[in-house]
């Protein structure tokens, strides 16, 4: 999986409400920001795959999952480095915030927001994650590796296919070939094989 982009990626919104979803999305785009819009979790989560973004801002409330479940299934696919925001217009107290970074939020949006603020929300997170990936240049090539593209990288090692990885993750061969070829990408490797005698190389594996 490429490396989640928090300079010029794109911000994901995912909110069943057309009207906020637009206004949060016009906000971000006259801030630079490239933007993707969506109505549900799902469409969300699977553009992550296919381009991993730079933030992610749930609606708590979606048609096929609540933001929470999401926010737990963006942390193992995409690891701590990508910043989630969640938000709502009805659970607005503190024990609903809390709840929320706790799961692993970053930020709480409360609606009606102002969207000054949801902008600048948006603008200090991304640059604090710039300013952290920065500081992590040098470091173990492959320490940038998601949780998810380290259970694939895993069962590589031991000899599995692509449908055999699949199945043990439950998730599609599609999405299993999207992330092998993040992890050449991050490793600059050619082949299967060179990725997983690298990624042993670098003692990404015994330092799991």
């Amino acid at each position: 999986m490429a490396s989640v982009d928090t300079t010029t990626g794109t911000v994901l919104v995912a909110d069943g409400d057309a009207t906020t979803r637009a206004l949060a999305v016009g906000a971000l785009k006259r801030a630079g920001y490239r933007t993707r819009s969506f109505d549900n979790g799902a469409d969300a989560l699977a553009a992550a795959v296919e381009h991993p973004p730079a933030l992610v801002l749930l609606e708590l409330q979606l048609p096929d999952a609540t933001g929470y479940e999401l926010c737990r299934q963006f942390r193992t696919e995409h690891g701590p480095e990508l910043p989630v925001f969640l938000m709502s217009g009805e659970r607005t107290q503190s024990m609903d915030r809390v709840a929320a970074l706790m799961l692993g939020a970053d930020d709480y949006i409360v609606k009606p927001f102002q969207l000054d603020e949801l902008v600048a929300r948006v603008h200090r997170s991304i640059e604090r994650r710039a300013s952290e990936n920065v500081r992590k240049n040098g470091k173990l090539a492959g320490s940038n590796v998601t949780p998810r593209e380290l259970q694939v990288l895993a069962l590589l090692a031991e000899g599995h296919d692509q449908k055999q990885i699949a199945e043990e993750l439950a998730i599609s061969p599609k999405t299993v070939a999207t992330h092998i070829q993040h992890l050449l990408g991050k490793f600059g490797t050619h082949s299967r094989a060179q990725l997983v005698a690298l990624a042993y190389k670098n003692g990404l594996f015994g330092t799991q």
